[in-house]
Parts: C-alpha cells; structure tokens; sequence
C-alpha cells in the first residue's frame, strides 16, 4: 500500500510499513495498515503527529474488539498504544488515572484493589480505556460517561489537551471527541466500596457473559446499538437471522448480536453479512439498525485505486 508524497517523520517507538492488521483485531480478517506506529510515549507520539503531513489519515487501535478492518486495509497511520500507556494509578480515595492501553479487566481490578466501586462494568468490556473514551463504551447499565472525569488527548496537529466529560458531548455509544486525535489517559472515578463486593459484582457480571456470549469465537463484540425501546439481538432473532451464513461468515446461534468468524471469512463477508441482517430487521420490523461496530479502511475493489494517494518513510 505504501506509495507517494512525503517522508514520515523519524520515531523513538516502532514505525512499520504495509503492517497486518487481522492479527491485532478480534475478527482476525482484514488488510495492512499502510504504516503501524507504536509510539514509545506520549512525546513521541505528539511529536510524530506534529512533523506529520497534514493529509495523512492518523487513527487510534485498541485492542480492535469492536472493529472490522476492509480487506483493502488503512491508509495513513494506524496508532496503536502498547505497554507505555497500559498503566493504572490512584489518585485519591475514588480516582484513578489510566493510561489508554489499559484494559478493562486491569482498570476495574485495580479499582477493586483500592475499594473503589462503580467501574466493576468495565470487566466486561473487551477493550481499552481508549476505545471506551471514544465510544462511549458501557455494559449493564453503565457508561463511560458515568465515571469519566477528563481525558487527555493527542490532537491530530500533536498538541496535547486536556478534555472535561463535558467537551465530548457523549450520547449512546458515541462522542465528538475530533477527528484524528488519540485518547493517551483518563480519569475516572468512582464511589467508595468494598473489595469483596466489588469482586462479587466482577464475578457476576464475568459468569452472566460467559454464558450468553460467543467469548471464544472470532468476533466483534457487539454488532449493533440498540434501538430506542428495543433489543438489538432480538430485533435480529425475530427475523430469522439466528444462524444465517455469508461466505465464512455466521450471525452467532449463542447470541445474534454477534457476527462470527467461522475460520476463513474475508472482512467483506463478516460486513455483508451485517448488512444482510439490517434489510432483514428493516424489512421484519421496519426498525433500521445501526452498526456498534466500527468498520475503517478500504474495500479490497478500491484498494488500488487509492494507492494512489499515500506516503512514504
């Protein structure tokens, strides 16, 4: 993919070309990323981002639980924060702070170890404390917005913010963080608990997914938002979509608001397959549904053309 117009600015952390992104995703499908930045730390990255052309697309990866990657893969710069930005601290009796890399599971176990309570949702979340900034990101009647102090973001000029909950204008599964910017840190805070009770509800919350949810398939996490007044999985089942099959790709039997990955499903079918259920759901019930999982890159049909346009080290 890798092709003209400037020079990429030199890094402290791993820059990489035409980089496989299906292994770093949950889907395990998809194409490269036309260049994959691992930045050393936060200098770096604001660094990078500052000397960066202008027109070169930048955008933040997780842990790519909630992502379909084209088959014709990323132009521009895929950000992915490893280990530097994976760290969880206290801050006071009910805060902490957490770096972008952070896991669900180590931010809400850390809370637990400091008995803080209300963050025990983000154990089932499978993602980063970035993706859930960006997305809004919740799970048994919890948001993000509900615990999110500020963040600090890296703007795509390489200016360093910091954002108050405010400014993100949350609303269900979406925020206005801006275009390009990458989350690297957020407060959140909590309420004083008790670490047994804590636990307790991590427990519960873990078994209560393990049991409707496809956990060791390939996938996405969940596909669709739920509409007002309405269950996306339902809405699914009710059209006859529970089992349907595209190419390598199957709505879940365990639970329909889920895609699959059978074994060999190109990216194009996991989304085909999407798009099947959402004329079957429209037809069915007349709701339109709207797709939860993010879907970046290029068809693999379009792929060439916009080689055209890209960057070189």
């Amino acid at each position: 993919m890798t092709t003209t117009v400037a020079p990429l600015p030199s890094v402290r952390g791993s820059l990489k070309a035409d980089a496989p992104l299906a292994p770093l995703v949950w889907f395990k499908a998809g194409g490269v990323a036309q260049w994959l930045f691992e930045p050393k730390d936060v200098e770096d990255l604001c660094d990078f981002l500052a000397r960066l052309d202008p027109k070169v697309p930048v955008m933040a990866l997780g842990l790519g639980s909630n992502l379909i990657v084209r088959d014709g893969g990323v132009p521009g710069v895929v950000v992915r924060l490893g280990k530097p930005f994976a760290k969880v601290e206290q801050v006071d009796a009910t805060t902490l702070r957490c770096g972008a890399g952070a896991s669900g599971i180590l931010v809400s176990s850390t809370a637990r170890d400091a008995a803080i309570a209300g963050l025990e949702f983000l154990r089932s979340i499978p993602g980063t404390v970035g993706g859930f900034v960006r997305m809004n990101g919740g799970a048994y009647g919890r948001e993000t917005c509900d615990i999110l102090v500020e963040c600090d973001v890296v703007l795509r000029s390489g200016k360093r913010v910091t954002l108050a909950l405010d400014a993100l204008a949350y609303t269900y599964r979406h925020s206005m963080l801006p275009e390009g910017a990458v989350v690297v840190s957020a407060v959140f805070r909590g309420i004083p608990g008790d670490p047994a009770a804590i636990q307790a509800e991590m427990d519960r919350i873990a078994a209560a997914r393990e049991e409707s949810q496809p956990l060791r398939s390939k996938t996405g996490g969940s596909t669709f938002k739920n509409p007002a007044g309405h269950k996306a999985w339902a809405l699914v089942d009710e059209a006859g979509c529970r089992g349907l099959q595209l190419g390598g790709a199957q709505v879940s039997e365990k639970h329909t608001n889920f895609l699959l990955n059978m074994g060999d499903a190109t990216s194009a079918d996991i989304e085909a397959l999407g798009e099947e259920v959402r004329r079957r759901v429209k037809e069915k019930s007349g709701i339109e549904l709207e797709w939860e999982i993010q879907r970046v890159g290029l068809l693999a049909d379009h792929a060439a053309q916009e080689n055209r346009v890209g960057v070189k080290k």
